[in-house]
């Protein structure tokens, strides 16, 4: 488990395991980090020959995460022990719906490695808190499209804020770092997914899923420090340091130990961007 906190990564896009000649072009595409895929975007008789793909690909200096295939699949097994592989940092685990699918995981994995559930059923998202507190479990991921298939919602994105705010809150008891945001699946909309982004950032998420490198800008630059944070961030700081203690107030509000933690929260932020 680590520590709770914002997390390193505000984008991660997801690449077919099964089109190894675009995980180059994933790499370079400004994401924070890159998921190869070998679950939805891998038809069943390739799943084979993705997973050698990915094998024969990685290394040290190309540092990704593979999607595996969901417990109780025949391809589960050998997709948990890609995580022995140099350069696969992690494993994204769809389906994800108690603690023993995350103890299944490393089982077949047969070593400890950073895991990212998908939570993506009704099922999943009321053993959310148990799932956030397996071992190794680093963030939540929020899978929006299999979730509301699941709970037979016919909705827009913003329906779903009182499951993020679920997952935020199961995230931070079980200190683990902010929660990870579900795909906007309008490729080519970026008034939408700027709209989902920030709505998702509103609820303590941290990040989100991209399917398509084009989405990777839009998704940093929102989930970064806007210039007006930085810049009232800097003043609270700066009125903190020079008060000694003492009550303040900064642009007509007062001033506190909250404040003056989430104006450091945006310089660490913006210091990382």
């Amino acid at each position: 488990m680590t520590g709770h906190g914002a997390g390193k990564h505000r984008s991660f896009l997801f690449v077919p395991g099964s089109r190894p000649e675009r995980f180059d072009n994933a790499m370079r595409s400004g994401a924070d980090a890159v998921i190869i895929d070998l679950e939805d975007a891998v038809a069943a008789p390739d799943k084979a020959s993705a997973r050698q793909a990915i094998s024969d690909w990685a290394r040290e200096d190309r540092v990704v995460y593979v999607r595996v295939n969901a417990r109780g699949t025949s391809w589960f097994e050998e997709d948990a022990q890609l995580s022995s592989v140099p350069g696969i940092a992690g494993l994204v685990l769809p389906k994800a719906e108690c603690s023993a699918d995350v103890a299944a995981l490393l089982c077949a994995a047969r070593q400890q490695t950073a895991v990212f559930p998908l939570i993506e059923s009704a099922k999943g998202m009321c053993n959310a808190l148990e799932i956030a507190t397996a071992p190794h479990v680093r963030q939540l991921m929020f899978g929006t499209l299999d979730f509301m298939l699941d709970m037979q919602m016919e909705v827009d994105n913003e329906e779903l804020n009182g499951f993020r705010a679920e997952l935020t809150k199961f995230s931070r008891l079980a200190g683990i770092d902010s929660p990870i945001d579900g795909v906007t699946a309008a490729v080519h909309d970026e008034s939408q997914l700027e709209r989902d982004t920030r709505n998702g950032k509103r609820f303590g998420f941290f990040g989100k899923l991209c399917i398509h490198p084009k989405q990777v800008a839009k998704v940093n630059q929102c989930y970064a420090p806007s210039e007006k944070d930085i810049a009232w961030a800097r003043r609270v700081l700066g009125a903190a340091r020079d008060a000694n203690g003492a009550a303040l107030m900064v642009d007509g509000s007062m001033v506190d130990r909250p404040v003056v933690l989430r104006a450091e929260r945006i310089m660490k932020l913006a210091s990382t961007s």
